[in-house]
């Protein structure tokens, strides 16, 4: 599954320019920066409630996806400017962080993205 096809199927907002044609390998949802280092996966989508800059760093240096940040929370001009410079697509939902990744987890499960959720 790609950014853009996930965009469609949980009416997401792009928040700022990146590639929406990137390849989701699974998900991870953590609001501890130390605990997406330490378990985050390559071309995983990140769910989360933080919208500092360094969420930015933190996806960038794991080769993360994306990240999605729910509960419809602002997100600082910084946060988003760097994430741009960093090749981050941040995105934004109106849904709480457990039903973001439960959707994400099902559409894995139902086979759009052949990957581990």
């Amino acid at each position: 599954m790609t950014i853009h096809e996930l965009i469609g199927k949980l009416d997401l907002s792009l928040r700022n320019n990146g590639r929406t044609d990137t390849t989701i390998t699974g998900c991870y949802a953590s609001d501890m920066l130390s605990d997406v280092l330490a378990n985050g996966r390559e071309g995983n989508l990140w769910i989360t409630r933080q919208t500092h800059p360094n969420i930015a760093a933190v996806a960038a240096i794991k080769g993360l996806s994306g990240i999605i940040v729910t509960g419809n929370k602002d997100i600082d001009p910084e946060t988003l400017e760097k994430a741009e410079s960093e090749g981050i697509v941040i995105m934004s939902t109106r849904l709480q962080t457990c039903e973001t990744a439960g959707i994400v987890y099902n559409l894995f499960l139902a086979g759009m993205g052949g990957a581990e959720a």
